[in-house]
């Protein structure tokens, strides 16, 4: 579906020109762009000449595949307003932007939760659906240069007076808020009212107590046989008048057990999981609510922080879900709270994220980029056991690049950080993940890219010697990697027992990650093809590609 645009677009046809692309070839990358989102599209050249000679402006994700297809021609990101389909991005700004002032970055994360909220609300994948092929490495350089000049705001306390012009929407709010040395965001989630020991919908917030356990479209009802921390129904969308929330200690204990919970879903059932599912929602209806109300500068820092991990742990479930667009939002929000917080053990966490999704989606120089940064900002304030995973994922980030030396590098630098790691240290709770295991398995994950199978088979037999429940996830991705290293080996038979266990493993979890794992083995399987153990492995992967991650 299109619709129609004032005359012709003049813009598309001249720089679908600059970059050589005929209109049949522009429908092609299109239509393959869109196959690799799960979308059915079925673009021509009359579809392409009606964009550029009427200005009829496509629907749903194709303004961004446009964009993306032809800035993967020009070897550089192209922004819609340079095609003239500026207009078809629902939002274009809400989640990319990194305020210097407090108040703005609280509507710019306060923003985001609402708009994620009118996504899901719309179906169909919402206003992600409508963003898809929109992820754009170049979004995190702006971001990460501000984290790195200025790591932390010099306070972040909040007046009860600007807490009350955000709760009542009213143009004087940053006047107000600024008579108090602090700033308001009139526009975002309003708090409602509810007491600071529960949720806005009212569902207690601490494990076990009674109203924690609804699911998502259930109507407030839990689900049998489950219990879970963060709620999952929607508070109020408008504001109510009365006193603004006033911020206590124990308000920023319930979300950072809520990111707890929602850290232990995520590894055992993967990111599109019901229950991983629920943190945009917590999100919306509880931490926005805390970050408009009222807070001194040591509680605020603690509720930033809190807010930081949520908002990554949301980005993160999103990257894992093949949401790139949405990943990438959270994680800009996620980095500029965690600045709020002053806390930049946090802040390079972040930039860890935004390295191995910007090395997951082919950009591996800018990969390396980010998780330098965090390695350099933390010099002298991270743990032990935080810098080795900081210089973990850049290795990863060389090995995409086939840097051989420079992955080795950072590689050994990861062990050895790991190696003066103690048990005592007082490492990060978000870090929990983080063990030998979990290094060997990355390791691991390097030497593929290395191509150097010998390697591989050795950190990744390291890695699958404690397999675990917790990590459910983990588990099937070192399954998947161990088998591809069996199959570079010459062990056809070694590589479909692991790749079996794999899939077995990968159809307990909701993860989009693990699927293209193993897609990515059974093509690498395509040459062996006519062997019954691999025809077999290939019914038994079946259903797990067919499914919705």
């Amino acid at each position: 579906m299109s619709r129609e645009q004032r005359g012709p677009n003049e813009k598309l046809g001249t720089v679908l020109a600059l970059a050589g692309i005929s209109n049949a070839g522009l429908a092609r990358r299109v239509n393959d762009l869109g196959a690799q989102r799960g979308l059915t599209l079925r673009y021509d050249k009359t579809s392409v000449a009606r964009w550029v000679s009427k200005g009829m402006v496509p629907q749903g994700a194709a303004p961004h595949l446009i964009a993306a297809a032809i800035g993967a021609k020009l070897g550089r990101p192209v922004p819609l307003h340079e095609i003239g389909l500026a207009d078809a991005d629902p939002a274009p700004e809400v989640g990319l932007a990194f305020p210097r002032d407090v108040g703005e970055a609280v509507r710019s994360a306060t923003e985001l939760y609402r708009l994620d909220l009118a996504g899901r609300r719309a179906g169909s994948g919402g206003i992600w659906q409508s963003l898809a092929g929109s992820f754009s490495v170049s979004a995190y350089a702006t971001p990460a240069s501000r984290w790195l000049i200025s790591p932390a705001d010099p306070s972040v306390a909040r007046a009860s007076v600007a807490a009350e012009a955000a709760l009542l929407g009213t143009q004087g709010a940053r006047g107000a808020a600024g008579a108090q040395g602090v700033s308001s965001a009139s526009d975002a989630v309003a708090p409602s009212g509810a007491s600071a020991r529960q949720s806005p919908s009212g569902a207690a917030l601490v494990p076990g107590q009674a109203g924690s356990s609804a699911a998502p479209g259930q109507g407030g009802q839990p689900v049998p046989g489950h219990s879970a921390s963060i709620p999952a129904q929607p508070g109020p969308d408008s504001a109510h008048t009365g006193s603004p929330l006033r911020v206590g200690h124990s308000d920023v204990s319930k979300l950072r057990e809520a990111a707890q919970d929602a850290r232990r879903w995520d590894s055992k059932y993967g990111g599109g999981d019901w229950r991983s599912s629920m943190v945009p929602e917590c999100l919306r209806v509880d931490a926005a609510p805390l970050l408009l109300g009222s807070y001194s500068d040591e509680v605020g820092r603690a509720l930033f922080g809190a807010a930081a991990e949520l908002t990554r742990l949301a980005g993160w479930m999103a990257f894992d879900t093949g949401q790139q667009e949405a990943a990438q939002r959270y994680y800009i929000q996620a980095l500029r709270l965690a600045r709020a917080a002053a806390d930049v053990p946090l802040g390079g966490y972040v930039l860890a994220s935004m390295s191995l999704q910007a090395t997951y989606r082919g950009f591996a120089d800018e990969g390396v980029d980010l998780a330098q940064a965090a390695v350099e900002r933390n010099r002298g304030l991270a743990t032990a056991r935080t810098m080795s995973f900081f210089r973990l994922v850049e290795a990863r980030a060389h090995a995409k690049a086939s840097d051989a030396p420079a992955a080795g590098a950072a590689l050994k630098a990861a062990e050895g950080w790991l190696e003066r790691s103690r048990d005592g240290d007082a490492d990060p709770s978000w870090l929990g993940f983080y063990s030998y295991d979990r290094f060997a398995a990355d390791a691991a994950e390097c030497h593929l890219d290395l191509k150097a199978p010998r390697q591989v088979r050795r950190f990744t037999e390291q890695a699958l010697s404690r397999p675990t429940e917790e990590f459910v996830r983990s588990h099937g991705l070192r399954l998947v990697v161990s088998a591809v290293a069996e199959l570079e080996s010459g062990n056809l038979d070694a590589a479909c027992a692991a790749g079996t266990r794999a899939v077995e493993v990968a159809g307990r979890i909701s993860s989009a990650r693990t699927t293209e794992y193993v897609r990515d083995l059974l093509h690498r399987l395509e040459p062996y093809g006519d062997e019954p153990r691999v025809v077999e492995l290939r019914e038994r992967a079946r259903p797990l590609l067919v499914a919705p991650a």
